[in-house]
C-alpha cells in the first residue's frame, strides 16, 4: 500500500510537471509577459529567438493599448507569435510601410536581424577601464 501511494503521488507530479504552460505567454499583466518571454527565449535556438523578438515587438507597436496587448499574446507558443509576426509583416508590406521597403520577405528581414546581431556580439571592445591596473584598495596606514 505504501509503495502504491508513493508511485501515486509520483504520478502525479510527473502529471503536473508535464501540463504546465511553460511554452506559452502569460499574458496576466506586462511583468509576468516579460518574465515568461525571457523564459520562452533562453529555451530557443538563436535563429528562432531573433524571430520571436521581432515578432514580439511588431505585435507591441502595433497594439499600444496594454490590455488589448496583454490580451492579444496571452496563452500564444512562441510558433503563433511568430505567425502574427508574419502576418503583421505582410499587411505592413502590403500598406507600403517605409519599414519595411528593403525588405522582401520575412525571412530576409530576419536573416539581416540576425546578422546585425552577430556583427554587434563582434564589434564588442574592451572597456579602456579594464586595462589600466585596478585601483589599490588597502590604504597606507600611518602610525598614529
Amino acid at each position: 500500500m505504501k509503495k502504491a501511494s508513493t508511485v501515486l503521488v509520483f504520478l502525479i507530479c510527473a502529471f503536473l510537471a508535464g501540463c504546465n504552460k511553460s511554452n506559452q505567454i502569460n499574458g496576466s499583466s506586462l511583468k509576468t509577459v516579460n518574465r515568461s518571454i525571457s523564459q520562452i527565449k533562453e529555451k530557443l535556438p538563436l535563429d528562432q529567438r531573433i524571430e520571436f523578438e521581432v515578432s514580439f515587438w511588431t505585435l507591441r507597436d502595433e497594439i499600444r493599448n496594454n490590455k488589448e496587448f496583454l490580451d492579444a499574446i496571452d496563452g500564444k507558443t512562441p510558433e503563433q507569435l511568430v505567425e502574427a509576426g508574419k502576418e503583421l509583416f505582410a499587411k505592413r508590406k502590403a500598406a507600403g510601410s517605409k519599414d519595411y521597403e528593403k525588405y522582401d520577405n520575412w525571412d530576409q528581414m530576419i536573416s539581416q536581424y540576425s546578422q546585425e546581431r552577430i556583427d554587434q556580439n563582434r564589434k564588442k571592445t574592451p572597456d579602456q577601464r579594464d586595462k589600466n591596473p585596478p585601483a589599490r584598495v588597502d590604504y597606507k596606514m600611518h602610525a598614529m
